[in-house]
């Protein structure tokens, strides 16, 4: 599909000074695209150029338009030297090819410099005009629609649901590949952008296709990710769901964007779309294999294949975690898998087949654990990399489930017409032939089928879940020490490390969440970062009281071997404290099991008659575990102290302070338990550095210091937000990073005496608050025109929607941000695209421009601008679905240098509150830095 791309270069304002003598500037641009290149005239002395040239054209096919962005340069004309750059635009051609998004790219861009920032702004018109072509053969996937969103989007109909579909590119890192390792920071940083671009764009026509081949238009829960290998390469990788997808008349749109029970399965009998699309062990495909089908008399095949797995061989991954009531039958738990690999055993770092076969052995070993929980597909699936030096982790994750191709709302037929659904509470596997000890009760609203006594999932919280109380962030925080080694003695290493460290994430998770009274987590996500003297492991999850499952009790500590008196008195006080923590969460989260269990089955239950009847375990085991639950105290969580390390972790159960009155926090979308949202939410990025004073710390040592690092963190961002109680945090992001300093140069040797860094980046907080939407904590700053006119007071107070100008002509307004897939209180009425931008900035005055506060702080802040001024001239309003999804920083504080690289993605929406009846205007951002919720403190 031949393709013509137009582009017009307007104006620009608000250019730096490039000419000492006349203070000003003699402008032209330079417009590129693939090997095309053509320039305006020099403007000259002036900041505020009025270029108005004619429209240059490309004549290109649709392939490269998807892989190519337009690059547009700003340069500085000298008559007797090289020309200076200012700085470069890239524009993502991709949102035009869609008939259903934007037409033009229109509006105010910002020109950024990797070394400098934001340059000014300049004003651009893009425009493309596709041919059509019947050529069978193409390359291309115009037409695919992206989501970054993990649920069905608000304005579409899930028709079909296809598979999973994975993809990824290498290439030679450019900050590798210098003549004789000479680098100079603006080539080489610019050199990395575009690749990365390039790789991009070519990963998302690759998803595309593969799309395409299955028979569906769209990638729901599309996740890409970027790996810095050094010397090995760089790699860009994505995952995603493919769907059919119809649009939804306007005015139809529900909560409900799946088909009900009534409509056909939305399931896909297409091939299956891998690399090795022969072997039965790769195939992701939702299709049954055809030695395995059912024969032909059975009346159930096209609907009802789910529910046999012998029918069903293959096991698909669905990165959504946002599902309709009724769609999740059964839920089997957290299914993860990790592996450590050698970088430098890859034989042809420029080909892909080796990371491939790592990551087809880790979705292997993921479908092998559901198989044993008795389910046949991965739901809130997502993998991860972490690299140092010469290893590489891969980590994948998700929650084992049952799925109803109809979508059945009657979940648990047994609930006596309850509008909440226990049944995807209920174990999928066999009570009689568990694939480990678990202690199993029967379901508090059913009373037929059987549920675990804890849940842990990745997925948000079901629609149709009952929930007893509020939910609340739950975070594990765990540090280990190694030694430095090389090569394959550090990778035997940190592979011994591993399966201990994501063990004892997994008990402080239990105990935290036995502590608050709670018996379920949604939104688990495990992160592992590994540094060349340790490990760090971050989980965090959203604690919930699920009233279909069993009252959690209480824990109770018990000593191994007794010396004295005072040991005792210890234990005893450690367990008063532990009752009152208890005792103090259940009022804090209105969590009233009892009562709740009396109202589901109708009469009071006495306390001897409960533990028979809704209790039992396991016939199948033939080992029992050390410590036997089932003898004793029922209601009680036995914690064992045989040393010192398991007093100090006890007492680490009590340092995580409770939240201010009026604050409530979660990582998943919807808080659990709070219901009356106002439309006001706005959403900030916190960045908190640290240096370790001595590199000879203990692990419990570290320890302490990583949880204070959290601890405090959380209470910094509690105490800025105290004039917006009721508050709650959403979407609360946590990552953490083990940077290596000498990074920041192409010579990669290892200092001495050097002490580790850690960063914790809590990334795309968003702040829902009960007070007037109007009232935000961090300042929104507007500018307009080369007057840099303040906003009136009416524009700042009216709503998005407001189009008022200020008094130098300009209308103004806020592109709002926001890693929910929706906004409150307000309706989706077209997606404009996805926007996926990668962005690099590197300083040799780190101290000039505020230590590493100022610089992430002004680098974020620039971010946020200039995702705002792209979604503005795709003619949208909010960006939804917003990640920061790596941040990389590294720092050479004897040089006084650093060096940053951060990648976002989110939607580009057009939003209309819920009064109103027409779309949104077009909206004109300037592309000034904005200070709008960047924090970055040290």
């Amino acid at each position: 599909m031949p393709g013509k791309l137009k582009a017009k270069i307007v104006a620009g304002r608000h250019l730096p000074v490039m000419d000492r003598a006349s203070d000003l500037t003699d402008a032209f641009v330079e417009v590129k695209f693939g090997n095309t290149t053509f320039k305006t005239d020099v403007y000259p002395k002036s900041l505020n150029p009025q270029w108005n040239s004619e429209w240059f054209k490309f004549e290109v096919d649709d392939e490269d338009l998807q892989d190519e962005p337009l690059q547009i340069t700003v340069l500085d004309h000298d008559t007797y030297s090289a020309n200076d750059a200012i700085g470069k635009v890239y524009i993502d051609i991709d949102p035009l090819l869609s008939c259903e998004a934007a037409t033009v790219i229109s509006g105010w861009l910002p020109i950024y410099d990797t070394i400098h920032g934001i340059r000014g702004e300049i004003n651009v018109v893009v425009k493309v005009d596709l041919f059509n072509d019947l050529n069978r053969f193409r390359q291309s996937s115009c037409g695919v629609k992206f989501f970054c969103t993990t649920s069905i989007p608000r304005c579409y109909r899930a028709a079909l649901v296809h598979g999973f579909v994975e993809e990824l590119v290498v290439n030679e890192d450019p900050e590798y590949q210098w003549i004789d390792r000479i680098r100079t920071p603006r080539a080489s940083n610019e050199a990395r952008q575009r690749l990365i671009s390039l790789m991009s764009g070519e990963l998302q026509r690759k998803i595309g296709l593969k799309v395409l081949e299955m028979g569906g238009n769209a990638v729901v829960g599309y996740l890409q990710c970027f790996d810095l290998e050094g010397e090995s390469g760089l790699v860009v990788r994505a995952i995603g769901t493919a769907c059919t997808l119809d649009k939804l008349i306007p005015g139809t749109e529900s909560k409900e964007t799946l088909p009900s029970s009534s409509s056909p399965p939305p399931f896909s009998p297409s091939k299956p779309c891998s690399r090795q699309s022969s072997s039965s062990d790769t195939d992701l495909s939702l299709t049954p294999k055809m030695g395995k089908t059912p024969p032909p008399s059975s009346p159930f095949l096209t609907l009802y294949f789910f529910s046999d797995p012998v029918y069903f061989q293959e096991f698909p991954f669905f990165t959504l975690t946002c599902f309709p009531p009724g769609f999740l039958v059964h839920i089997g738990g957290v299914v993860s898998a990790r592996s450590v690999k050698l970088l430098d055993r890859i034989h042809n770092p420029d080909e892909p087949e080796t990371r491939d076969a790592w990551w087809e052995e880790i979705r292997q070993e993921i479908k092998s654990h559901a198989k044993a929980l008795g389910c046949h597909a991965v739901v809130g699936y997502s993998e991860s990399t972490t690299i140092c030096e010469e290893v590489c982790i891969l980590s994948a994750s998700g929650t084992a489930a049952m799925l109803n191709p109809r979508f059945m709302r009657e979940g648990c037929l047994d609930a006596g017409g309850s509008e909440h659904s226990c049944g995807f509470c209920h174990i999928p596997y066999d009570e009689f032939n568990m694939p480990f000890p678990a202690q199993l009760t029967y379901c508090y609203h059913c009373r037929r089928q059987k549920v675990p006594d804890v849940l842990f999932t990745t997925i948000d919280l079901p629609a149709e879940a009952a929930v007893t109380g509020k939910g609340c962030l739950i975070q594990a925080r765990l540090c280990r020490t190694k030694k430095k080694a090389q090569g394959e003695v550090n990778a035997t290493a940190i592979s011994n490390l591993l399966p201990f460290m994501e063990y004892e994430l997994h008990t402080q998770l239990m105990n935290k969440l036995k502590l608050r009274c709670m018996n379920a987590l949604f939104g688990l996500r495990i992160q592992i970062s590994v540094g060349e003297n340790m490990l760090l492991g971050l989980a965090s999850a959203t604690g919930v009281y699920l009233s279909a499952l069993p009252a959690p009790g209480g824990i109770q500590i018990t000593g191994k071997t007794p010396s004295d008196l005072s040991y005792d008195q210890h234990i005893s006080t450690m367990q008063k404290r532990i009752n009152d923590t208890i005792a103090m969460n259940k009022e804090l989260y209105n969590i009233h099991p009892l009562e709740c269990i009396e109202e589901v089955v109708g009469s009071p239950i006495p306390d001897r008659q409960r533990s028979r009847l809704f209790r039992s375990t396991s016939e199948s085991s033939d080992e029992l575990s050390e410590l036997d639950l089932s003898h004793g105290k029922k209601d009680a969580f036995v914690l064992e102290i045989d040393d010192t390390d398991a007093v100090e972790d006890i007492q680490s159960l009590l340092t995580d302070a409770p939240m201010p009155a009026g604050f409530y926090s979660c990582n998943t979308e919807v808080m659990p338990g709070i219901y009356n949202w106002t439309s006001g939410l706005q959403m900030f990025t916190s960045v908190r550095v640290y240096r370790l004073s001595n590199a000879n710390l203990t692990n419990q040592g570290l320890n302490k210091i990583f949880t204070d690092l959290c601890e405090n963190l959380l209470k910094s961002l509690y105490f800025k937000l105290r004039s917006m109680i009721p508050c709650c945090l959403c979407h609360l992001n946590f990552t953490v990073a083990v940077p290596e300093e000498e990074l920041i140069q192409v010579r990669r040797h290892t200092p001495k005496h050097t002490s580790p860094i850690l960063y914790i980046f809590p990334k795309n907080i968003l702040v829902r608050s009960g007070e007037n939407e109007e009232q935000l904590q961090f300042s929104m700053e507007l500018f307009s025109s080369s007057e840099r006119c303040s906003p009136l007071p009416e524009v700042r107070s009216r709503s998005l929607r407001s189009t008022r100008s200020l008094p130098c002509g300009a209308p103004v307004t806020v592109v709002k941000m926001t890693p929910l897939s929706f906004l409150p209180r307000t309706r989706i009425v077209k997606y404009l695209g996805i926007i996926n931008m990668f962005f690099i900035r590197e300083t040799t005055s780190l101290r000039e421009e505020g230590g590493v506060s100022g610089f992430l702080h002004s680098f974020i802040a620039e971010v946020f601008a200039m995702v705002r001024a792209h979604v503005a001239a795709l003619g949208g309003n909010a960006v939804v679905s917003y990640s920061m999804k790596e941040c990389v920083f590294m720092e050479n504080p004897n040089k006084n240098q650093a060096q940053c690289l951060i990648n976002v993605s989110g939607d580009a929406v057009i939003f209309v509150r819920e009064s109103d009846q027409e779309a949104i205007p077009p909206l004109i951002m300037s592309g000034q830095p904005s200070t709008t919720g960047a924090d970055g403190t040290t």
